[in-house]
């Protein structure tokens, strides 16, 4: 039997459309690209909706829970700068398909954890993966399209991401709802496959003529720094922590990750070849594109990370319809990009990305005046916008950020181009989570306090409670106070974590509505362009 590599050199061999130098390989090429992407983008969706879960599975809160999204995120940000270095080095083609595998190994491994610690170790096995699948196949995405028709390419890129926004939390619902959890991440295993059989057969090698040396001291300082800091941001207000904020642990978490930082900062900025070149933002625009990346992925990816939570435990959605919900978002956000991409191309491109920042900061607004009484349609014209938004803002703010990169230095860009949105999206859910814990111990103990036991409305409401569990559920008269009393702390429990999920979402349109400010000075150049 001929070897795998001889198999797909035959079938390159006979099919002129895989030609490099064919008009329609760039095509083919985004489109394997795209399998990956949506792969990667699958995984942070799709888990999602099975958080409530997970959480009820395992026994864990929502402190410990949220590692399981935390982790892959985290793994993500630190391989993605050192993606590029290993696509340099090594080939695009070969870190694509290896970070495809190990994706593909990290949702079989998922798919078979016993603990919430084996889950978040597999996550970090596929976040890895993620972390050179997404910034090497968005650099042979715009290497292999020239500057006149890279938007229009990011644009269909997106729809990637878009599809797996859209189908992710639907399908993963459909997965718990019929089967269980683990399935989420099982159902990635044979679509991982395919993309690494088109990967091989259609994608050929490419290595960037100029060889970096690897910096360990940089590599290890921001591996250090990411996961210790978000910990600390974590452990503060944990359910496990007593002494909240000044304990020993969470000051000596923030102490390393300042002393990590500084170093990767010196190392990076007075090395001959630092890992991350901190160069490329002299760049005027690469530098503010990518402070609006960052600031839009804290909130976008933390209130995304906290929509199916509120569906599920207030609403009472299943997994199946809470992921429903999503399946807009993807659809509009598809449609929206490509368009967006081309007015881009032929008109100024701040206008998409102002437009959809003012309307994503809407949507969270809208979503701050949510209820354990919002109806379905209110919760969907808040995701209708969100899609809209989406869709307005990423290809033309990412071809913004890379149009006077060079060619040679393009997988760095996108590798930090992501690195931010990532890094972003981990302090999103950090930070969200900790402001969700503190502030629903606020508002349970604001509502605690109005309440009087000894007033007549109090003992009025517990005793027809009482009544109801008597005559409906068949509760002991001698126990049946009791448990209305019950009710009643439970109903207000409630009622704080809703206040706070709308904090939470307040929080995120204030945030974005600031991503939108340093968006008015970037450069536009006035360039002739053709599709």
């Amino acid at each position: 039997m001929m070897p795998f590599k001889h198999i797909t050199s035959f079938i390159r061999a006979q099919s002129a459309t895989f030609d490099p130098e064919s008009p329609s390989y760039k095509w083919w090429l985004l489109a394997n690209v795209m399998i990956g992407t949506f792969m990667a983008v699958l995984d942070a969706t799709i888990v999602n909706v099975g958080l409530p879960k997970i959480m009820a599975s395992f026994g864990v809160g929502i402190d410990k829970i949220e590692w399981v999204l935390t982790a892959y995120m985290l793994a993500l940000a630190v391989m993605l700068p050192t993606s590029g270095w290993m696509a340099d080095r090594f080939g695009y083609k070969r870190i694509y398909f290896l970070g495809l595998s190990l994706f593909t190994l990290g949702s079989f491994l998922c798919g078979y954890s016993a603990t919430e610690d084996m889950l978040i170790l597999s996550r970090v096995i596929q976040g890895l993966g993620a972390g050179a699948i997404m910034p090497v196949g968005m650099a042979i995405v715009t290497r292999e399209f020239p500057p006149h028709q890279r938007s229009i390419a990011l644009g269909f890129w997106s729809i990637a991401a878009a599809a797996s926004v859209s189908f992710g939390p639907l399908i993963g619902g459909y997965l718990i709802d019929t089967f269980s959890w683990p399935w989420i991440f099982d159902v990635n295993v044979p679509i991982g496959i395919a993309g690494l059989l088109a990967t091989a057969i259609i994608q050929k090698e490419f290595k960037s003529p100029r060889r970096r040396a690897f910096d360990p001291v940089g590599f290890i300082s921001i591996s250090i720094f990411l996961p210790v800091l978000l910990y600390a941001l974590t452990e503060g207000n944990a359910a496990t922590n007593s002494a909240g904020w000044n304990a020993p642990i969470v000051l000596i978490c923030f102490g390393i990750a300042v002393i990590s930082l500084a170093v990767f900062l010196v190392t990076e900025l007075t090395i001959k070849e630092p890992l991350i070149e901190l160069s490329l933002f002299k760049g005027y625009n690469f530098a503010v594109s990518n402070l609006v990346i960052f600031i839009f992925g804290i909130g976008m990816f933390g209130s995304t990370f906290l929509l199916p939570i509120y569906l599920q435990s207030s609403l009472g959605y299943t997994a199946l319809q809470a992921g429903a919900v999503f399946l807009p978002i993807g659809i509009i956000q598809g449609i929206t990009a490509p368009i967006a991409g081309i007015f881009s191309d032929r008109a100024n491109p701040k206008v998409p990305i102002i437009l959809g920042a003012f309307l994503l900061a809407l949507s969270f607004y809208m979503n701050s005046r949510m209820s354990w009484l919002t109806e379905h349609s209110y919760i969907m014209l808040t995701l209708y916008l969100r899609g809209l938004a989406m869709g307005m803002m990423f290809s033309p703010l990412t071809a913004m950020a890379t149009i006077d990169v060079p060619k040679e230095k393009m997988g760095q860009a996108s590798g930090l181009i992501n690195v931010l949105r990532q890094i972003g999206g981990s302090f999103g859910v950090a930070l969200l989570t900790t402001i969700l814990i503190s502030r629903s111990r606020f508002h349970g103990q604001i509502f605690g306090e109005a309440l009087q036991a000894n007033s007549p409305s109090y003992q009025g409401v517990v005793h027809h409670l009482g009544n109801f569990l008597v005559h409906q559920a068949g509760s002991p008269a001698a126990v049946a106070a009791k448990q209305g009393s019950y009710l009643l702390m439970s109903n207000i429990n409630q009622q704080a974590f809703v206040q706070a999920i709308c904090d939470d979402f307040r929080i995120a349109a204030i945030i974005t509505l600031v991503s939108a400010i340093p968006v008015f000075f970037l450069k536009v150049r006035k360039k002739h362009l053709q599709l």
